[in-house]
């Protein structure tokens, strides 16, 4: 069942979501060659602490998967679609991009986001991905409003990706969230117009697009966390959760 949020529900989720960009601006900045994502997830837990919120991420468990997640901040390097997993002797090296994905908890409630930045001098085909993969977000938020359908967004983000020669990834989706980290409806980044869940005032929802320079198809590292594309093309991801209203969407996750 889609929960609708309560007008106090989302200005806490707001609060929430502006500590939380705030967060990962912050972490991007450290993304610089030498530093471990270790490090990166160390601060990351440092600043929601220091916020007076809890991570998200750490120790998050479905029955599907083996063990919890061991980190509060998922930073996926190059091919690594989503879920990478810091590790001390995980460098980021000039050239690299890099995915920082957070989720906040914030007075109960939970927000998530994610960003997707170049380490140093990067190529001009992953500047262009980082770009392409932003602006399908975008793409996607301007379809929001009352009455509108998950298709909607879906065709929006896949329409855009594709006319600009990437794939998105089609086998992992955004979702909604608030009271709990993962909550319905889907939010495929690909679809048909009018096809899908309805979207109502209140609703609250993470939109992500994952975008591939290569085919889209992904894998799942042995860790049992990450996917990776499964022919190691470079990957990038980008993420706002989002609330429905009259007027259309606010993104909750914007300074």
């Amino acid at each position: 069942m889609i929960a609708i949020k309560t007008p106090e529900e989302i200005r806490i989720l707001r609060d929430g979501g502006k500590i939380l960009a705030s967060i990962l601006l912050k972490i991007a900045e450290k993304a610089k060659p030498g530093v471990t994502t270790f490090e990166l997830d160390e601060y990351a837990e440092f600043l929601i602490k220091e916020a007076g919120g809890e991570p998200a991420f750490k120790g998050y468990k479905t029955r599907d998967d083996k063990y919890p997640f061991p980190s509060s901040l998922c930073v996926s390097i190059n091919d690594e679609v989503v879920h990478g997993i810091p590790a001390e002797d995980r460098f980021l090296e000039e050239g690299d991009i890099v995915g920082l994905d957070l989720g906040l908890k914030w007075k109960g409630l939970y927000t998530d986001a994610t960003i997707s930045v170049g380490v140093g001098k990067i190529s001009q085909e992953a500047e262009r991905l980082l770009n392409i993969t932003k602006t399908s977000l975008e793409k996607g938020i301007k379809v929001i409003k009352e009455n509108a359908t998950t298709g909607d967004i879906g065709f929006a983000i896949q329409s855009y990706v594709e006319a600009n020669g990437f794939n998105v990834v089609k086998n992992l989706v955004g979702h909604g969230v608030g009271r709990s980290l993962h909550e319905e409806p889907e939010i495929p980044n690909w679809g048909r117009k009018k096809a899908g869940i309805i979207l109502k005032q209140g609703m609250v929802f993470a939109m992500e697009p994952m975008v591939a320079l290569g085919s889209g198809d992904i894998i799942l590292d042995k860790n049992g966390w990450t996917w990776k594309t499964k022919d190691g093309s470079l990957a990038a991801h980008f993420e706002h959760t989002i609330a429905v209203t009259k007027k259309g969407a606010e993104v909750l996750t914007k300074l």
